[in-house]
């Protein structure tokens, strides 16, 4: 990565999740790279909600992992079955102090830490049509790029819509 200003290397956190929750993002980016995803963590949907974690492949295939940090914090957010929409697999991922069967059955489990994680159970796919794939990933890449401009330079125009 040289001639990238070193900055690229230090994304700032947004403050909304608890330290649980970054670590379990970090373990899971992980594993979602090694099988060939790039991830783009809190990314706005059009539905106006906000995905925790989207991960895209090269083949256009669009995942959405759902974070949960405590047993609490799946039963107080029930939201995540919109997610269903704007993605080919829905995944949950938690840590290995929450019970994994409180997740539903129609959703694929990882379980992680700060330095890796494990698919515990896969996703059933449910494809996407076309128009929702093609703006799935215009909005990936429209996020990556500000977040990369954003830091590059900061004091420039990119708000925090993304």
């Amino acid at each position: 990565m040289s001639g990238l200003p070193a900055k690229i290397a230090q994304v700032p956190v947004d403050g909304r999740q608890s330290q649980t929750a970054l670590a379990v993002a970090r373990g899971t980016m992980r594993l979602l790279l090694s099988h060939g995803f790039c991830c783009v963590s809190e990314l706005p949907l059009p539905s106006g909600r906000r995905a925790d974690l989207v991960a895209l492949d090269g083949a256009g295939e669009v995942w959405i992992v759902e974070i949960k940090s405590s047993v609490a914090d799946f039963r107080a957010d029930q939201k995540w079955q919109d997610y269903r929409l704007h993605c080919d697999r829905l995944f949950f991922a938690t840590t290995l102090d929450v019970p994994c069967e409180i997740f539903p059955r129609d959703t694929g489990l990882i379980v992680a830490d700060a330095f890796g994680a494990q698919i515990v159970c896969e996703a059933p796919p449910h494809r996407l049509p076309a128009p929702t794939r093609k703006t799935m990933m215009l909005r990936f890449a429209q996020c990556a790029a500000l977040r990369l401009q954003s830091l590059i330079d900061p004091a420039g125009p990119y708000g925090d819509g993304m």
